[in-house]
């Protein structure tokens, strides 16, 4: 279901909890929350829907992919970008890495690692500090 966006600052700065095997349905809302959103965004965490559980969604290379409590495990190569998001208004700097390897679980709630490079690394570190509570 199609879930409205969360802008209440107080809300997205707490840490989000781990999610469970309870949470698959808060991940399909998340879904098809980003997809209704998709002209312009690429990527979603939980609390983006008002849900302070660690799962995130978002598009990689074309095909939507979720993740359940991500955690980036090694970064490399750092640089500045500017970021938007549904969430709050205007465009902010922050700081990213070309490469990222991230420990997660997939919607069998089995434990995964893989590396990912560039623009998808960049939306995976964007939704990955909203489930820590940062915003840009």
């Amino acid at each position: 279901m199609i879930q409205p966006i969360m802008k209440d600052p107080i809300f997205l700065s707490q840490k989000s909890v781990p999610a469970a095997k309870e949470d698959l349905e808060v991940a399909r809302d998340l879904l098809d929350t980003l997809q209704a959103h998709k002209e312009g965004c690429v990527g979603m965490a939980a609390n983006m829907i008002g849900v302070a559980k660690r799962i995130i969604a978002f598009d990689c290379d074309g095909k939507y992919m979720v993740m359940f409590n991500p955690e980036i495990v090694k970064s490399s190569a750092p640089y500045e970008a500017e970021e938007g998001c549904l969430s709050l208004n205007g465009i902010r700097k922050t700081k990213r890495y070309r490469s990222i390897k991230v420990r997660y679980q997939n919607e069998n709630f089995e434990v995964r690692l893989k590396t990912f490079t560039d623009w998808t690394a960049q939306i995976i570190q964007h939704e990955i500090d909203h489930c820590n509570g940062i915003l840009i």
